[in-house]
């Protein structure tokens, strides 16, 4: 249906909201841009000048108010610009945009072309200008600094890295540098002679990026001025036809209106499409390429600083744009400006995420440019194709048949995958010369022609091909070249649709089951803000645990972003409010999908699906674009004054402000019906993401801290208010971060089975730290002034480093400052040059980001992060000299409560430092203690120890001769496990009662403690030499009022001796509660369940559940002692190997004398298994006693998955029957039958045992 629409509403219905002329005001005269950043050694002509908003209309709008000084800044960020007629007058053209304190978004369009000059007054100041320079430039010495004229009154600017893109030609680069300037040079300026010409804008401000129809408006306004021919009716009416006429374009519908000399059409997506995205995609994978796109569109969702920097400020716009574009159904939450003027600079000192585009000065150099923030900064050179990405960042999920998908998608268009091609420049519309062929275009474009005439349009067109032009006639030339327009900006649109629907595609797969793990825990709206920081809107852990293991590190670090819990927040806030347009439109796809999609595949396993759907979006747009739906009324008479608006060729008319200021009071609004009228809140819900909600604005404005408005305004007092909320935000940052590390460590997953093993290991630890580095790096950049490297942090230490001078201790060796407990536990006090000095040893290869993050892991680990950050900052001279005084570390009362924050992470334990330089060397101290009263007979002994973590063991170490510790370096151990403690006596003499042995490491302060409680020496104990002792973390160095306190609970250590001597009793205590024994049992085995159930790399350490004290070894010693009749038979002390040992004896004994046939005992497979492990145990060279040799008979059954064959034997075995009371547990069949149950549940997980536990056992 075709109909007529208008646009007499609200502004919030229109299809433009203002036009604005922006230039020269002849009124004020020429005033320097001192903001510009460039020197009085150029020519006048050449400088930049500061432009005004000569007119706008309407004034202003109730919900968008009109920015005056935004909008000039936007529309002409390097000021006005002169030339002459010896230079090139080509027009320019750009976009922009605008954010809003509510998030949403107003859109300007830009036409820059050059006017002549008229004022007598312009002429005159440039001519004294040039003349001054001249003389000036003449006079002075080479050495001597420009000089200041008099209507500049300022001295000269320092060269801006957003200065004037200069559009000479090498030879005028040449001459401004200090050739003298002669008579018919470039930048000579001789009024007599020369034409003077200065930069004039036409704006117009949409609420949607209707780029294309807004640029042909623009360029056909243009091109009317410069006609020699009148357009048909004034330009007034042209603009007040846009402003107040034209409607937005129903959702769905696309929408046709007039132009100066053309119709234009405009479209938008309906319901279910993607959003609004006008801007050409295929021109930003063209400037950047697939790879460097996908590289940025990750540094984007992962939030780091994106710095774009281009000579074109469109191609600014476009990449910008674009990006954000793909980002659906998240949106970008932080400062945004696509286009940044010289008098903004000061944003990029902003300790935030940002996305800000700069302009390149011609021939300008990366290292040219003063970033105080280049640790997490992503720097994008368009037009060398660079993306410089941040240390350490990680690969997008199935980045390869992603880029694969793209490149297909690229070459069905024509686009090489890998860029670089220069995109077209966008052509202007041409004069259509004849109304008929406007009626043709038109008629075509509404399906109304014929098939004969449809014929002879469409020969026409092929004509218009197939001919370069030269033998066509005017009209078929016109046509031809509107047709080629019309294929490529319908090409454009329909690659912009597939690629946006790629990335969807990515999107829905990898979050298509994320409502499953949304957490709704508040009963209402205010309830749930008033306890936002507390609660946890995501189960970030369980979503991690179903996800592919390779797209881990990407998930888990954009988990912990604004965008994405901005998205959970609106998902939680549906319960109460109107969902946001973006999250409804994604939950409906998700939705169809699942409808269509029976495959029931697992998401850890998921094959990469191309997506479906390009062909099918594209078709809907092609039908919007080839036949327009609603047409707005043409452009008509206005009621102007007699003498108004007469054409002046080349130059923009003096516009009668009566009829454009409002559109209501004329005749011509209430003119035609539209065919559908769009409610303003409906019209704009899938662009706008604030919606017109009381319960999302509370939402929205308690989220939102930092005014986008107020970024605009470059006036001192607008500065440090921008500033000032940037210290506010740092500090509120570090309070949520180290309460999220705080509440991860120490809540209630933390306590979970790895015995105190956090569930945030590894990998949700390391995302957490490494967002603690992040803003570590942007508060230390906040108002940097001197930098050596990218590190602003590692700078600051490098300064404070020279500053103290030379070093007192190097940090390879212990420290003098030590504490020493009365358990022998020991504690370093590490100074802050000590580690500093050992990350620069260590840190063969790293770069300054690098060493920055290795030294706050390190600092983390001992505990000394806030101590060794409040001595750095202890030096008020040092941090004059190094910041602005607005900088955060400038604020005394901030930057203490920021260590304090710092200060409470040292309640928990973190081995973050251990666990990621996993290839360093580190120095251990062992120390042995014995039994205080029995110390003594260590001087008979001569033990060994081998130690042994995640990464490795030790090796041997013999300890010397009368000695009890000894010091070695090694290779990086990670977090120890165990330790194996030996000695080579044999002799009768030769033993000693160990108490426990401790591990200390040298570097990171931790100290690991080794309970054992038994004898190593034959002829007492278990007669063992050898032991195997499990270790638990004690403390690491701290602050001294931490004590020896941790928030995280220990490990489970070896089975100490009063545990021994309770099970060495056991067979005189046969009333021991048999429930309490099977419990036990229960529980070290479902232990062992959850701890396979868990991603790898959140799982505690095996064999703490094997061996510590509550583990399977020692419960499955419980049960094999329950019920003994006596201890006659085991002489002294009971041992579980005696009756295992004897009863597979018996066993065999029994074979051979061919007995077995008359007991339960079935020979078979288990039976030999069982025979041949516990002889080869016996015979191994280790003299590991019968406790230890039990310990191996089970973890190598467990591991082998024949534990549970063995348990019935023992039970079935005569043996047992002699041995065990009638209520014994082994005799008791359903006990027994219960145990093979539960052993054989853990058949199905494959063990690795540490190379301790079985080392001289060759099975």
């Amino acid at each position: 249906m075709n109909g007529t629409a208008v646009a007499t509403g609200s502004a919030s219905c229109r299809f433009a909201h203002y036009f604005a002329v922006c230039g020269v005001d002849t009124e004020t005269g020429l005033e320097p841009d001192d903001g510009a950043g460039e020197g009085f050694e150029q020519s006048p002509i050449r400088r930049s000048f500061k432009s005004k908003v000569l007119v706008h209309y309407p004034e202003s709008t109730d919900k968008n108010p009109f920015n005056k000084d935004a909008v000039n800044m936007l529309c002409m960020p390097r000021g006005l610009s002169f030339r002459t007629q010896a230079d090139r007058l080509d027009t320019q053209f750009h976009s922009f945009t605008m954010s809003f304190d509510d998030g949403t978004r107003s859109y300007g369009f830009v036409h820059t072309f050059y006017e002549e000059v008229t004022s007598a007054q312009i002429v005159t100041a440039m001519q004294t200008l040039y003349q001054m320079h001249h003389v000036e430039h003449h006079s002075a010495s080479s050495s001597s600094s420009p000089s200041s004229s008099s209507s500049s009154a300022s001295s000269p600017s320092t060269s801006s890295m957003d200065s004037l893109m200069s559009s000479l030609d090498e030879s005028d680069a040449e001459s401004l540098a200090g050739v003298s300037a002669c008579v018919g040079c470039a930048g000579s300026f001789d009024p007599a002679r020369d034409t003077l010409y200065v930069s004039k804008a036409l704006c117009l401000l949409t609420p949607l990026p209707f780029l294309q129809a807004a640029r042909q408006f623009l360029s056909q306004l243009h091109q009317a001025v410069v006609s020699h021919t009148a357009p048909p009716l004034p330009l007034e009416s042209y603009i007040h036809n846009i402003l107040y006429e034209v409607p937005l374009p129903p959702p769905g519908r696309s929408l046709r209106f007039h132009g100066v000399q053309g119709p234009i059409v405009c479209q938008r997506p309906g319901p279910g499409e993607l959003p609004l995205g006008e801007y050409p995609l295929g021109e930003a994978f063209s400037l950047l390429g697939v790879d460097n796109m996908v590289q940025l569109l990750t540094c984007v969702l992962l939030e780091t600083q994106v710095l774009l920097c281009s000579h074109d400020y469109q191609h600014l716009m476009t990449v910008a744009e674009g990006i954000t574009t793909l980002l659906f159904p998240f949106q970008w939450q932080h400062i945004y400006l696509p286009i940044v003027s010289a008098p903004l600079h000061h944003l990029l000192d902003a300790p935030v995420p940002f996305l800000i585009g700069i302009q390149r000065r011609n021939g300008a150099q990366r290292s040219s440019l003063h970033l105080p923030h280049e640790a997490n900064m992503c720097f994008v050179d368009i037009d060398s194709q660079c993306v410089e990405t941040p240390e350490d960042l990680p690969v997008f999920p199935d980045q390869t048949e992603l880029i694969q998908e793209l490149s297909e998608v690229l070459l069905r268009f024509g686009l090489p995958p890998q860029g670089g091609v220069n995109p077209k420049p966008a052509t202007t519309s041409p004069r259509l010369s004849s109304l008929v062929l406007e009626d043709l275009m038109e008629d075509r474009r509404n399906g109304n022609l014929g098939g004969e005439e449809l014929a002879v349009l469409e020969r026409l067109q092929a004509l218009a091909r197939r001919c370069g032009g030269g033998k066509m006639s005017g009209g078929e030339k016109m046509l031809g070249h509107v047709f080629e327009e019309e294929e490529e900006e319908l090409k454009a649109a329909k690659l912009n649709i597939q690629l946006r629907e790629v990335f969807a595609g990515r999107f829905a797969a990898m979050f298509g089951r994320y409502e499953e793990f949304v957490i709704h825990s508040s009963l209402d709206l205010d309830s749930w803000l008033s306890n936002r920081e507390g609660t946890f809107s995501f189960d970030k852990g369980s979503f991690l645990s179903v996800q592919p293991a390779n797209h881990l590190r990407f998930l888990s670090r954009f988990l912990e972003t604004s965008m994405f819990s901005s998205f959970v927040d609106g998902k939680v806030i549906s319960r109460w409010a109107d969902r946001e347009p973006l999250q409804q439109l994604f939950d409906s796809r998700l939705e169809r999908e699942r409808l269509y999609d029976t495959d029931e595949e697992d998401s850890r396993n998921s094959r990469y699906r191309k997506c479906t759907t390009l062909f099918e979006s594209a078709q809907a747009i092609e039908r919007r674009l080839l036949k327009a739906d609603h047409t707005a009324i043409h452009p008509h008479l206005l009621d102007m004054r007699i003498g108004q608006g007469r054409h002046h060729p080349g130059y923009f008319p003096k516009l009668q402000a009566d009829v454009l200021v409002q559109g209501q009071n004329n005749k011509w609004s209430s003119r035609g019906t539209a065919s559908r009228r769009t409610d303003p809140k409906r019209s704009t819900a899938t662009e706008h993401p604030g919606v017109d909600n009381e319960q999302r604005q509370k939402h929205t404005f308690a989220r939102k801290n930092l005014r986008q408005s107020k970024l605009l305004d470059p006036s001192p007092q607008a500065v440090a208010e921008t500033h000032r909320e940037f210290v506010d935000g740092l500090l509120s940052e570090c309070r949520l971060k180290t309460k999220r590390m705080l509440m991860e460590r120490m809540g209630k997953e933390s306590v979970e089975l790895g015995q105190g093993e956090a569930n945030i290991t590894g990998l949700q630890e390391n995302t957490l730290i490494h967002g603690l580095c992040d803003l570590l790096e942007r508060t230390w950049g906040h108002g940097l002034q001197l930098k050596q490297g990218k590190s602003a942090l590692w700078s600051h230490l490098l300064h404070y480093q020279a500053a103290q001078g030379k070093m007192e201790t190097p940090a390879e060796s212990p420290g003098s400052d030590q504490k020493t407990f009365d358990d022998g536990t020991l504690l370093l006090r590490g100074s802050l040059m000590q580690d500093m000095r050992f990350i620069q040893v260590m840190s063969e290869g790293l770069s300054e980001v690098g060493q920055a993050r290795a030294w706050i892991h390190l600092a983390l680990e001992k505990k000394m992060l806030s101590q060794h950050l409040k001595e750095l900052l202890t030096n008020q001279e040092l941090l004059r000299q190094l910041y602005k005084p607005h900088a955060f570390l400038l604020c005394e009362e901030e930057r203490e409560q920021f260590l304090f924050h710092l200060l409470s992470l040292n309640t928990v334990d973190y081995l973050c430092f251990t666990r990621v330089f996993t290839s360093i060397s580190i120095s251990y101290r062992v120390v042995i203690i014995p039994m205080k009263k029995l110390s003594i007979a260590m001087a008979t002994v001569n033990p060994w120890v081998c130690v042994s973590g995640e990464l490795g063991d030790s090796g041997v170490r013999q300890i010397p001769k009368n000695a009890q510790e000894i010091f070695f370096q090694c290779k990086n151990l990670g977090r120890l496990s165990t330790l194996q403690l030996g000695q080579e006596n044999s002799g009768l003499l030769a033993k000693c009662l160990i108490d426990c042995v401790v591990v200390y490491n040298e570097i990171t302060g931790h100290t690991y403690k080794f309970p054992c409680g038994r004898w190593l020496g034959k002829g007492v104990g278990d007669g063992s030499l050898e032991r195997v002792l499990i270790g638990q973390l004690v403390s690491p160095g701290g602050e001294e009022d931490a004590g020896r306190w941790t928030g995280t609970p220990p490990e489970l250590a070896s089975p100490s001796q009063s545990m021994r001597t309770v099970l060495g009793s056991l067979g005189s205590r046969s009333r021991l509660l048999s429930v309490e024994v099977q419990e036990d049992m229960r529980e070290a085995a479902n232990n062992l369940v959850k701890h396979f159930h868990k991603p790898e790399q959140e799982r505690g350490n095996l064999t703490v559940l094997l061996c510590g004290e509550g583990g399977l070894v020692l419960s499955l010693e419980k049960f094999l002692l329950h019920g003994f009749k006596s201890n006659r038979l085991f002489q002294r002390n009971v041992f579980v190997w005696d009756f295992v040992e004897k009863a597979v004896v018996s066993m065999e004994t029994a074979d051979q004398m061919g007995d077995l046939h008359g007991s339960t005992v079935t020979k078979g497979p288990s039976f030999d298994s069982l025979c041949h492990y516990v002889n080869a145990i016996n015979a191994s060279p280790r003299n590991i006693g019968k406790e230890g040799k039990f310990q191996l008979f089970v973890c190598l059954g467990i591991r082998d998955r024949l534990l549970a064959q063995w348990l019935p034997l023992l039970a079935e075995c005569p043996l047992t029957v002699r041995t065990y009371e009638e209520g014994a547990l082994l005799r008791d069949r359903a006990a027994v039958h219960s145990l093979y149950r539960i052993l054989h549940t853990l058949t199905e997980f494959t063990i690795t045992l540490e190379t301790a536990l079985v080392k001289g056992v060759d099975l």
